[in-house]
């Protein structure tokens, strides 16, 4: 009987239907009123193609499609600008007003045909900036290439090399090359560095042999295939995620700042470069269990988009740093993985004063995103009293080697690593780091006139002291730097507290500088 129950609900459906349309008057289908989308006008679609192609993304691009009325995307435009705002706190939109800036430079200078927006120079100019250096050459002819291209000389098309010292999402030192192989004015983005080559195809001691197997030997990763592809995605993919779109997100994207928090700690150290500039470091470190990874060419990777803004107390913006951060691990090493921290530094010389800094981090893969806004001085250093740098307890602290320089976590002469939590497991070495400045040099002894004592507290009893006797890491130039490697294999667990303290032997002066830690299981 059960079989044939929908059978007989259909029934029943189809006569109700048929009842109901039988009862319906006739009507006129010319009186009714035509149901049409309404259609986005050409200002619209010229903004949306022309004036902000380049710098809008794929979320934002869909949202503004999907809208329905002009006052909507009137709204959307609005928030789509305010979103990028550098400094919403002034009536000018000094983004908007940049961007446009960059657009007309770009039709004034690199059109070709069609306009300057749409050529390859343009849009990495509208979407990057101005380049950090430009070596231009207009007519081609004779060159010698470099040594990591190989060597040897040749004839090139017109063509130019842009310089940008760091692209957030892209990498540090990048050149891109535009070339004019038909000179009409029109350069394209090389893919290649023989893209420029003009006898690259004429037989004879110019040519390039595509079979020798030693022809790319000189180059740099940047211009091997792969390192080329990389770049050119990375210039064709979105400007990284701006401070405030990552707080205001669309509703096409995925996660919030409330209910999905990216929890991360952010620590601060000023040394001094000179009267009146100091080197302010930022370390950022979160859990890598906070983040999602996903298999990309079998390794497992996570990717984190950071952006931070500095403003003095007058408003006016002191500096900003973005990057894309990865991390990688096979299979096999995920778990342990999820057990540490990435970590993150960036330098930046100021100018005494008071700061704040807001610094945003979001998982690229959840959308998930934390914000902190942090308030610090900037202090003016005495150049003739005794003074220190910020004391970091680090997780690594080292002499730099060859490969470390102009790398990040590179302190004078020393790589040094803070553990921003300052949570350590028994067994591992806590490092101790300081600069001292302005301490004079004892002539009898040839030492620095200064006396450094390390003291080791816990529970409110000293359970170490130790004086420097300027060996191992530390130096005894005309800046003097303090570099320790406190064992803890047979220290209890628990909470300590680590002082520096400094006697200047000519003046009396003393300073003292706390740290504290944890020792763990």
């Amino acid at each position: 009987m059960q079989l044939f129950i929908p059978a007989l609900r259909l029934s029943l459906c189809a006569l109700m239907t048929t009842t109901v349309l039988a009862q319906q008057p006739a009507t006129d289908p010319s009186t009714e009123p035509r149901k049409v989308r309404s259609e986005m006008n050409k200002a619209f679609k010229d903004w949306l193609e022309k004036d902000v192609g380049p710098i809008i993304t794929e979320a934002e691009r869909r949202v503004f499609l999907s809208l329905k009325t002009d006052e909507e995307r009137e709204k959307f435009i609005s928030i789509f600008w305010g979103n990028r705002d550098t400094n919403p706190e002034t009536e000018e939109n000094e983004y908007r007003e940049e961007y446009y800036e960059r657009v007309a430079y770009a039709n004034a200078n690199f059109s070709s045909g069609i306009p300057g927006y749409k050529t390859d120079r343009g849009r990495i100019y509208i979407k990057w900036g101005k380049p950090d250096s430009v070596e231009s050459r207009p007519s081609g002819g004779a060159y010698d290439r470099p040594a990591y291209h190989g060597g040897g000389s040749t004839t090139t098309y017109p063509f130019e090399t842009w310089f940008y010292r760091h692209l957030g999402g892209v990498g540090d030192g990048i050149e891109i090359e535009f070339v004019d192989p038909t000179g009409t004015g029109e350069y394209r983005m090389a893919r290649s560095p023989e893209d420029k080559n003009a006898l690259a195809n004429v037989p004879g001691p110019n040519q390039r042999d595509p079979n020798d197997l030693n022809r790319d030997r000189y180059l740099r990763d940047q211009d091997t295939p792969f390192g080329r592809l990389a770049i050119i995605s990375g210039l064709e993919g979105e400007v990284p995620t701006d401070l405030r779109r990552i707080f205001n997100l669309s509703r096409a994207d995925s996660g919030s700042v409330d209910n999905n928090a990216l929890f991360f700690d952010v620590r601060i150290d000023l040394f001094r470069r000179s009267e009146d500039q100091v080197v302010v470091t930022f370390t950022v470190q979160t859990n890598n269990r906070q983040l999602k990874f996903e298999p990309v060419g079998g390794i497992e990777t996570a990717r984190l988009n950071l952006f931070g803004s500095i403003s003095a107390v007058t408003g006016k913006r002191s500096g900003t740093f973005e990057d894309a951060i990865t991390t990688t691990a096979t299979t096999g090493e995920l778990t342990t993985l999820q057990d540490r921290s990435s970590i993150y530094q960036r330098a930046i010389a100021l100018a005494p004063g008071n700061y704040k800094i807001d610094i945003a981090l979001r998982d690229v893969l959840t959308g998930n995103a934390g914000r902190q806004s942090i308030g610090f001085e900037v202090p003016r250093y005495d150049d003739k009293k005794l003074s220190t740098s910020t004391l970091i307890l680090a997780s690594k602290l080292r002499p730099t080697d060859p490969q470390d320089v102009g790398g990040r976590f590179v302190i004078g002469n020393a790589k040094v690593i803070p553990n921003v939590t300052g949570k350590f497991r028994r067994g591992q070495e806590v490092g101790i780091y300081q600069q001292v400045y302005n301490s004079g040099i004892d002539q009898t002894t040839l030492r620095p006139a200064v006396d450094v004592e390390y003291v080791l507290i816990k529970g409110g009893k000293e359970v170490l002291r130790q004086p420097e006797d300027w060996s191992g890491l530390s130096d005894s130039g005309q800046r003097l730097t303090l570099a320790r490697l406190l064992p803890t294999d047979r220290l209890p667990l628990g909470e300590y507290e680590v002082r520096v303290v400094m006697k200047d032997k000519v003046t009396g002066d003393v300073i003292e500088n706390k740290g504290k830690f944890v020792i763990e299981d």
